[in-house]
């Protein structure tokens, strides 16, 4: 059994199949004689006070303000690292996946708009369809192995980078709260702190977390979305320090087994379970869940394939090498995958929604079109690629 689980954590799709068990495992909770449970259990309140200060949430706003900020850290150093020395270090690297990336956002959310156009009161949710799941595609990818090429694995992870730092800049502009001054005067004293630090390239982690959990709290009391300060402080994890080491490099490997293997399946646990007992043929139709689910189904693909198609027939920019337009397209279905980062959209979207439905109905709507995207992905995938022969 454990040499069974060693395997199983090396595998590159493990943190995908991990999600998808414990989404699964969310819905057969909340569709069973222990949801009641299952609910309970996401609403118990937890609390931290000091002296004058508290943070007082439910299990499931921890998860999602608090886990989730520690994995936008990781995500901040991935996209400095990327840009410093990676898949996005120069523009002739960076303007295909960027391109793509952009296509990608722009089509989902113009999708929902066309198809909720006439509910207003679901107008806050056209970026939910914009987001890619970078585990859950990265998973698919990795089902089928050495047969993906690899300048088409990087192009996947250079698009959904860029789509999460797509994500993060609409969480700052759009889904930001009434602000509170003397936070962000705190926000300002940490920010310079972390600063202050990378100047110095201090290698240490103590100065980087103290100054961090000052910002990270600041931050939730200042009516900006929390998550964003996990991306501020990855970015500000210096690639060398004084003794010539890498601390972003030795962060980002420390934190990623955390992120893959038990922040995001927590998160997936937490936001995944749909109860399905009041929801019809009727609602699944209705505008909500198909804004979405079409907005991750058909917009993603049309908006990444169509702007990588015409980057490269413009001269704007060229196909990886050794990769098709036909494997571009396959990719592009699978960022239709967009779980994770979709549902954390739609829980500040519609964050304090008195009606239950819409919260079940967008989260339906996520469900639905990702798990067709990742299925007809794989088999067009699958499809384009040739097994490597020995």
């Amino acid at each position: 059994m454990l040499q069974f689980l060693q395997r199983f954590f090396k595998l590159e799709s493990a943190p995908g199949i991990l999600l998808f068990i414990f989404a699964v495992l969310a819905m057969m909770l909340a569709n069973s004689p222990l949801k009641s449970h299952y609910f309970d259990f996401l609403d118990i309140p937890i609390a931290i006070r000091v002296s004058s200060f508290e943070i007082n949430k439910t299990l499931i706003h921890w998860v999602n303000d608090g886990f989730m900020a520690v994995f936008f850290v990781l995500v901040g150093m991935e996209v400095k690292r990327e840009m410093a020395e990676g898949s996005l270090a120069s523009y002739r690297q960076a303007i295909f996946p960027a391109l793509a990336a952009v296509g990608g956002m722009i089509v989902p959310a113009l999708i929902y708009a066309f198809i909720t156009r006439s509910h207003a009161e679901l107008a806050n949710g056209w970026a939910i369809p914009m987001a890619t799941d970078i585990a859950f595609a990265l998973g698919i990818v990795g089902l089928l192995g050495s047969r993906v090429p690899l300048p088409l694995k990087v192009f996947l992870l250079a698009l959904a980078i860029i789509d999460d730092l797509g994500a993060i800049v609409v969480i700052a502009l759009f889904y930001s709260e009434e602000l509170s001054m003397p936070a962000l005067t705190v926000v300002v004293f940490a920010i310079a702190g972390l600063l202050t630090l990378n100047r110095l390239r201090m290698g240490h982690l103590c100065g980087y977390l103290l100054f961090g959990t000052i910002l990270w709290a600041s931050v939730l009391k200042s009516g900006v979305h929390a998550t964003l300060a996990g991306v501020i402080i990855g970015f500000c994890i210096p690639l060398k320090d004084r003794e010539g080491n890498s601390p972003l490099h030795i962060f980002e490997h420390a934190m990623a087994p955390w992120c893959s293997f038990f922040i995001l399946p927590l998160f997936a646990f937490a936001n995944a379970g749909v109860f399905l007992g009041s929801v019809d043929c009727s609602l699944v139709l209705s505008a909500l869940p198909m804004g979405i689910a079409l907005g991750l189904l058909i917009g993603k693909p049309l908006g990444v394939f169509g702007f990588s198609f015409l980057a490269v027939k413009s001269g704007v920019a060229k196909l990886p090498e050794g990769t098709n337009f036909k494997q571009i397209f396959a990719i592009a279905v699978l960022c239709g995958i967009g779980f994770t980062m979709s549902m954390f959209l739609a829980s500040l979207a519609f964050e304090g929604e008195s009606d239950s439905a819409v919260n079940t109905l967008s989260r339906l709507g996520i469900l639905l079109g990702s798990s067709v995207s990742a299925l007809i992905g794989y088999l067009i995938l699958k499809a384009v690629t040739q097994p490597v022969k020995n």
